[in-house]
């Protein structure tokens, strides 16, 4: 059954779809905890310490975070191949252009591929930045606070992050609605309460990531 379902176009867009409310959900959670970065540098690291001990006791240390990791990384997998294979499959089925041209899609809808590309890029040097440090020029372990100062203070850390925001924003926008079709909540009833609701979500999302590089470049966060 598992098989079946995998294999077929409606399956394979509810694993997209799935996958990305659950990455949704995550950056909204994500962006909130980034927002306490501007109540200095005790309340910040205060927080990244406390999501290694969430759970605890009856979680170990730094289990809560390792099992939202690999929820998370489930999540991606997931999302990228679903999405890489529906591009092939609809590529296969249309192995040559119309000849009569379609109506111009939205922006958004027309960069969905290179826009995950862009996040999906962004990830790895989010991580080898932030995470493990290996690319970060002044990486401090344990003080999140003064690592994310760092990188901000950076030309090249501000210009990959916002871009990156700015890819997200657009990929939300899209996919969001996308996502209430494929669920079957969508109706033409609930169409532009839908698309109002990702234009919202999207504005949000990329507003608050930005703000952090924003603050330290204005002296806000120092």
């Amino acid at each position: 059954m598992v098989r079946t379902i995998w294999g077929s176009t409606v399956g394979k867009k509810t694993v997209m779809a799935v996958s990305g409310l659950i990455m949704l959900l995550y950056l909204v959670v994500h962006m909130l905890g980034n927002l306490k970065i501007f109540f200095g540098a005790g309340e910040f690291n205060h927080y990244a310490h406390w999501l290694r001990t969430i759970g605890e006791p009856f979680m170990h240390y730094e289990w809560t975070l390792w099992l939202v990791r690999v929820v998370l990384v489930l999540a991606v997998v997931a999302h990228a191949v679903s999405a890489y294979q529906l591009s092939r499959r609809d590529i296969k089925a249309r192995p040559q252009k119309y000849v009569h041209s379609k109506p111009r899609a939205s922006y958004a809808t027309r960069t969905m591929r290179w826009g995950g590309v862009i996040l999906g890029l962004f990830i790895l040097w989010h991580l080898l930045d932030l995470t493990t440090g290996t690319v970060h020029s002044d990486f401090q372990p344990g003080r999140p606070y003064q690592n994310v100062v760092a990188t901000f203070s950076t030309w090249y850390g501000n210009v990959i992050y916002i871009v990156a925001m700015l890819a997200l924003g657009l990929h939300i926008r899209h996919g969001f609605w996308s996502a209430a079709q494929t669920l079957g909540v969508g109706s033409r009833a609930r169409d532009r309460a839908l698309k109002a609701a990702a234009n919202v979500l999207a504005l949000l999302l990329t507003a608050g990531f930005i703000a952090v590089p924003v603050g330290v470049m204005t002296g806000v966060v120092s």
